[in-house]
């Protein structure tokens, strides 16, 4: 069965939601699923979802860009020093004997600050590495769940409460005392299981893994900056993998078409990019707890609209 085609007024709207609330720890897929139930009378669809969220991960790769790049050439030349070093090894009592050159504090200084810096990307590009594994494999062996069952609004709502006292909690008990230089391959792997939660709209991808983090005693803003790098690429291959069914519809739900869908996209991305900037410079100033009352408001008001029957929860 067929469903309905989207409108151009449903596109924006639902692009401009995914925008707002990509980076905040409201859950988008929640407020996508919410707001196509609620005021379109119909699910857009996951597919949807995760195209439109190509927006808002290029909000953050052209954001984040410098980050990025250093992170990507340190991992390269590290990893490149360290097998050459392994090639070249020989036998101590071979190795030549040789004067060291003399360097100024300044130039020790200097240089010790930008080694520092390169093992430091380099570290973290791993831990992106390592930690977006659990999320690919369980992302592929629960694709038709995440897609239906997933999205009834129902556990949607109980989830957005659920998942508000698990980010409370993360506020209340994390010591936030650990910058991002001291990440550990332990931080990322937690955070990358913890990232698998967001396979279910309402926990919110960046609630989950923030709040691991907290509670790992990373700092507020590791904790964020950490979580917005781990999503690159399981977001973006999550909506490269589903252009096909987003630009084919066949199910029932609001069906975009092509442009409707870039359109949606586009807008995602530069409200994203705004979006992302004010988060990073919200949370250097207050907790996450601003935003747990919003989630538990929301997920009442929807269960009431569910029990009266006022929505449909598939």
């Amino acid at each position: 069965m067929t469903g309905e085609s989207m409108t151009w007024v449903q596109a924006l709207v639902l692009g401009l939601v995914q925008g707002l609330t990509e980076f905040l720890p409201i859950s988008s897929s929640a407020h996508l699923r919410i707001v196509s139930g609620v005021f379109f009378g119909d699910d857009a669809g996951a597919s949807f979802t995760a195209v439109t969220q190509l927006g808002t991960e290029a909000a953050v790769l052209v954001y984040f860009a410098k980050d990025i790049w250093r992170i990507v050439q340190a991992w390269f030349t590290v990893l490149f020093r360290k097998v050459n070093a392994v090639r070249e090894t020989v036998p101590i009592t071979d190795q030549v004997t040789t004067r060291l050159p003399v360097i100024t504090s300044a130039e020790a200084d200097r240089y010790f600050d930008e080694e520092a810096q390169r093992q430091l990307d380099y570290r973290v590009g791993w831990y992106v590495i390592i930690a977006t594994i659990p999320i690919g494999l369980i992302g592929y062996l629960l694709k038709d769940e995440i897609r239906t069952a997933a999205r009834n609004l129902w556990l949607i709502s109980f989830m957005l409460i659920a998942f508000a006292l698990v980010i409370a909690a993360a506020e209340y008990y994390g010591r936030k005392l650990r910058p991002i230089e001291q990440l550990t391959t332990r931080d990322g792997l937690v955070m990358g299981f913890a990232q698998c939660l967001a396979l279910i709209p309402g926990v919110s991808r960046s609630g989950a893994t923030s709040s691991a983090g907290l509670f790992l005693g990373l700092t507020r803003e590791a904790s964020v900056r950490f979580s917005f790098l781990l999503a690159i690429p399981a977001v973006t291959a999550s909506g490269l993998f589903s252009i096909p069914d987003a630009f084919k519809p066949a199910g029932e739900g609001l069906n975009a078409s092509g442009p409707q869908l870039l359109v949606a996209t586009v807008l995602a991305f530069f409200v994203g990019y705004a979006s992302v900037a004010w988060l990073l410079k919200f949370v250097a100033k207050h907790s996450l707890n601003w935003f747990v009352g919003y989630r538990i408001v929301l997920g009442l008001v929807m269960m009431g609209l569910l029990a009266g029957g006022v929505v449909s929860a598939t």
